[in-house]
């Protein structure tokens, strides 16, 4: 098959494919093999959390999205990007742990000219929640016997997930690890994502002792039955794992501390992004006297997911200054909408072309105070020139039709790649309706992504 006819082809499966392919049964299951309740957590009190049929992607695009990523993370490696995005970053920035950041989500809409990169998140939830969910899948019709992308064919996601985290730990070896020598080679994934062999060979003092998964409130978070998957991940592995606020926390001693328990390294799901508030005062002070390890960090964020930074990235003369070559100066163009700064002075412009823009606050997430241009009011798009915004062009998302009872439904789709290093983990949809992702649509929410195969002869 062509990639034009494979790419044709997930287009009408997902507009065609209406069979419910969440084994239900078998998804409680899992989810009872958890803790007793959890299954109620997360189905009962979170009913639009998972769809009930996966999305469809011609494999061309999981390829094209690969390459843009491995593309992003070449230019993140210069020091003259690095210099241009850290010059408008908060202060924290600029201190440089040994810790890359676990869970980069690059979010994407497929558009008529293929996959573009919307934004990236430092923070990107829901990994292990969809791990869990692709398990739980039936092959309701010929098409859904289709692949899973990432790395769910080879390997389990759980298992990546934990050896990241070690990876992590170990980047920090020279403070953290208990042993006499260095072990910093002893994890580290080869460029398809696998471990070596000196990976197998790991002894628990490589490991951290404890974790803490760290955000506001934790028991309001909508993804909270995430953090209950992760305590119970890292504990399989003989970690001890505790779910707190930033407030429980305490530096002292040259240490971070839960309690009476010293804490190894942090999780951070919080949306704090520089440590500045109050409340994580602790997790800042450890984080700049390198602590502990803390993952995602603030430098992650300002390198990534500063909304800032696709301005530079879809600016073709700037690149070229830093001396980013043309080929990959082309995949950028062909993967990022273009990207602008919005500024008073050209208030009048931005307002006649905003109905093909997105406005986006440059430390925004999770769509919030995110506005499509064609539904802006004068009264809103005032409060974006007072803001720090960003304006891309606008793609709008494709659409993936369900049945919701006897009714046919049309969603959006919102591809989630889940990287490490520059590798792609995972892919996951998030399916919606309205102007921005939710998990408030019925029929929505998480859905796995399955690929629809393309020859070697790209036609």
């Amino acid at each position: 098959m062509t990639t034009h006819a494979c790419i044709a082809l997930a287009d009408r499966l997902n507009t065609g494919c209406h069979c419910e392919s969440l084994d239900r049964v078998l998804l409680n299951n899992e989810l009872e093999r958890v803790s007793q309740g959890f299954n109620e957590l997360v189905m009962a009190q979170r009913p639009h959390l998972f769809s009930s049929s996966v999305t469809f992607v011609g494999d061309e695009h999981i390829r094209q999205m690969a390459a843009l990523i491995a593309a992003i993370e070449q230019v993140v490696a210069m020091p003259a990007y690095q210099a241009h995005v850290l010059s408008h970053a908060p202060d924290i920035a600029r201190h440089q742990p040994t810790a890359r950041g676990v869970f980069l989500g690059y979010d994407f809409h497929v558009g008529r000219t293929g996959p573009q990169l919307i934004e990236i998140n430092t923070n990107a939830g829901g990994g292990l929640l969809n791990a869990l969910l692709a398990r739980a899948q039936k092959a309701c019709c010929k098409d859904v016997e289709a692949l899973l992308p990432g790395d769910l064919e080879h390997a389990a996601p759980e298992q990546m997930f934990l050896d990241m985290f070690r990876a992590e730990w170990q980047a920090d070896c020279h403070t953290n690890c208990r042993t006499n020598h260095r072990v910093t080679s002893a994890v580290r994934l080869s460029r398809d994502g696998f471990k070596d062999t000196a990976a197998h060979n790991l002894s628990t003092n490589s490991l951290p002792r404890t974790v803490a998964i760290v955000d506001l409130a934790p028991p309001l978070q909508y993804l909270y039955p995430e953090f209950l998957l992760f305590q119970r991940l890292f504990a399989q592995a003989g970690i001890e794992a505790v779910i707190c606020d930033p407030v429980e926390l305490a530096f002292r001693d040259d240490a971070l501390w839960h309690g009476t328990k010293k804490i190894d390294l942090i999780y951070n799901r919080l949306t704090d992004f520089s440590l500045s508030e109050p409340a994580s005062a602790a997790l800042r002070a450890a984080y700049l006297a390198d602590a502990a390890v803390i993952t995602p960090h603030p430098r992650a964020h300002a390198l990534y997911a500063d909304k800032r930074n696709l301005v530079a990235l879809s600016d073709a003369g700037l690149l070229a200054s830093w001396g980013v070559d043309e080929v990959t100066r082309g995949v950028l163009a062909a993967g990022i909408p273009y990207t602008e700064q919005v500024t008073v002075e050209r208030s009048a412009d931005f307002w006649a072309r905003r109905r093909q823009l997105f406005f986006k606050p440059a430390a925004g997430y999770g769509a919030k105070a995110a506005y499509r241009g064609d539904k802006i009011t004068k009264r809103v798009f005032d409060e974006v020139l007072a803001g720090d915004y960003v304006a891309q062009e606008l793609v709008p998302p494709s659409q993936r039709t369900l049945q919701v009872g006897e009714t046919p439904v049309e969603l959006k789709i919102d591809l989630r790649n889940y990287v490490y290093a520059g590798h792609v983990q995972l892919i996951a949809a998030r399916l919606w309706a309205g102007q921005t992702t939710n998990f408030r649509t019925p029929g929505g929410g998480f859905a796995p992504v399955l690929a629809v195969p393309c020859s070697g002869d790209h036609a």
